[in-house]
């Protein structure tokens, strides 16, 4: 008795620590998976298929990719390097969560699974108390994240099968979203050459005029991929361009004269 206390103790000081820091994203993520529940229903699938999908996908990318591959003629080989491609980036950040899942007994197998952008941000960039399992707390932020996803996805596919106006552009949502963070990292980045957003840019433009526009997915994917990785010493967030160092120090020095 005094154990399962203990137990649902440190697990709620778990769950109250890591709700707050999700908050944020499982209101973007309920949105943006309404949206995504609302597209599947208007293409004449029940609330299950997306309630499931995002349940045991959970990749928002994949899922919204893979409506069209629904509806299309289905082609194995590219739907797999697909998914393979989009997933290629949690290879690297899940990676660097080998030490902080470690000893994680049963919980690890869903920490790594529900390991997503957003968890892995939350995860690595949050100090948790000493008092504060680490466990849990991983484990409720992925929880918490994929729980809000579930749930807007289930009720825009419920919402999808009764909508009976027009919802062409609907799909665009993905699109515009990627549209709006590459613009965001444009501005905000320290790297002045702005060369990982030229290149992603410049690789997809090539590969559309030597494959065309059915055939240029994978080989814009595969060539960037290979970029990015010989281009990696250049493109390291922790070092910042010349220009940017010089001033960082020239505004250390003036707050030190100050």
């Amino acid at each position: 008795m005094v154990r399962t206390q203990n137990r649902n103790a440190v697990m709620g000081k778990a769950f109250r620590t890591a709700l707050p820091r999700t908050s944020p994203v499982c209101i973007s993520f309920f949105l943006l998976a309404l949206s995504y529940g609302v597209l599947m229903g208007t293409r004449g699938f029940s609330f299950l298929w997306p309630m499931c999908m995002s349940a045991f996908i959970f990749t928002g990318s994949m899922e919204f990719v893979t409506v069209n591959l629904l509806v299309s003629a289905f082609n194995p080989f590219v739907t797999f390097m697909l998914a393979v491609m989009l997933g290629t980036r949690h290879l690297f950040y899940g990676i660097s969560m080998l030490g902080r899942f470690k000893n994680m007994g049963a919980k690890k197998p869903y920490l790594i699974f529900s390991l997503c952008d957003e968890t892995f941000a939350i995860d690595n960039g949050t100090i948790i108390a000493d008092d504060v399992d680490r466990g849990w707390f991983y484990f409720f932020v992925g929880l918490l994240n994929q729980s809000s996803w579930v749930a807007g996805a289930t009720l825009g596919g419920l919402l999808g099968e009764r909508i009976t106006f027009n919802t062409s552009g609907l799909d665009f949502i993905m699109t515009a979203m990627f549209a709006v963070i590459f613009v965001d990292q444009w501005l905000t980045t320290k790297r002045k050459s702005h060369m990982a957003a030229l290149t992603g840019i410049a690789v997809p433009a090539i590969c559309l005029g030597v494959f065309g526009a059915d055939n240029f997915m994978i080989p814009s994917l595969v060539a960037m991929l290979v970029m990015f990785i010989l281009l990696r010493p250049y493109l390291d967030d922790l070092k910042i361009d010349k220009t940017d160092g010089e001033n960082e120090t020239n505004n250390a020095d003036k707050e030190t004269n100050a």
